[in-house]
């Protein structure tokens, strides 16, 4: 069942994200047919709270009012060392009772203090994974996904990934015509592909190296077409094979191979949004040989298509290439 909505928020709650929440949940579609929910916010104290973005909301729910619903939506708030022990109390009850928690980007810190996350994978904004992993060890994090379904625990990555775990959730559990039916008045993907590692800031060094290993990493990059071999490498570096292998995983925490086609992946993505290159041509040019070998690794590691990546995020000129 999925009727009697909530979205919880904090002092200085991010708009957006409460936003997400209200316009999925909060608006009367019933001319169209689809469902109508009893939506409301709540938070630990009702009255105004400050927004991320300095004005105020009034919120007329305290943490009863998640008592009766079948979705607590925790919408993004700055991450705090300690949250409300009442709203931690209130949202536990949520999930005993066999109601669902979905949260936004940040709001997963609410959940984690909760013990909602333990034992159990989960997701957040990609700047913030490695903190929630560090302040949560028993939550299995998932840093590339959009989203994370361990039902009744929803967590869903940055901003706009919140659309894409609501209208998830309501495509499960109300069909996929429902679910198709909000994003089209939302004018929005009714499921987008990929996940968030597309989005990930991961520029190449811009800098040559200075110490003696980091001068064979720069040769590497600056001819990435070559197919290296561990001996070759080795020798550059005036170390045995053995050695240098061992070298490469203490600096790199990586194979040399693997190191290799991350940097490839890397220039196909800058290729990519800044040149009209053909898919090919950007496979030849930064050593995967063709565009079929580019688009196995660049899925792999970025989790969409070489050719949605420069449609997201292309230049005029690069989206116009094919």
């Amino acid at each position: 069942m999925l009727r009697d909505v909530v979205a919880v928020v904090l002092e200085e709650v991010h708009p957006f994200e409460l936003g997400v929440a209200c316009e999925v949940f909060g608006l009367d579609r019933s001319e169209q047919g689809l469902p109508v929910y009893d939506f409301a916010i709540a938070a630990d104290r009702p009255g105004a709270l400050r927004t991320h973005a300095g004005f105020s909301v009034d919120v007329p729910h305290g943490v009863e009012r998640l008592a009766t619903a079948d979705l607590v939506v925790v919408t993004a708030v700055g991450i705090k060392s300690d949250y409300p022990p009442e709203l931690c109390m209130a949202l536990r009850d949520v999930v005993e009772r066999g109601a669902r928690v979905l949260s936004i980007c940040s709001g997963a810190f609410l959940l984690g203090a909760a013990g909602l996350l333990d034992g159990r994978r989960s997701t957040t904004h990609w700047r913030y994974t490695d903190h929630l992993a560090e302040r949560f060890p028993l939550t299995t994090i998932e840093p590339d996904v959009l989203y994370v379904d361990e039902d009744p625990v929803i967590t869903s990555a940055g901003t706009a990934a919140g659309i894409d775990a609501c209208l998830h959730l309501v495509r499960k559990l109300q069909g996929a015509e429902v679910a198709r039916g909000i994003a089209r008045r939302m004018v929005v993907a009714a499921h987008r592909d990929g996940g968030q590692a597309q989005y990930v800031d991961r520029p190449l060094p811009d800098r040559p190296s200075t110490t003696s290993f980091g001068t064979v990493l720069d040769w590497m990059r600056e001819e990435l077409d070559r197919d290296w071999t561990v001996d070759q490498l080795a020798a550059r570096a005036h170390m045995a094979p053995r050695t240098f292998a061992r070298r490469f995983q203490q600096e790199t925490g990586t194979t040399p191979l693997r190191w290799l086609i991350g940097q490839r992946v890397l220039y196909a993505q800058r290729l990519l949004e800044e040149t009209d290159h053909p898919v090919e041509t950007v496979a030849t040019r930064v050593g995967f040989g063709n565009a079929a070998t580019l688009r196995h690794h660049f899925g792999r590691w970025v989790g969409t298509t070489p050719l949605a990546y420069r449609r997201a995020f292309g230049c005029d000129l690069a989206r116009g290439a094919r």
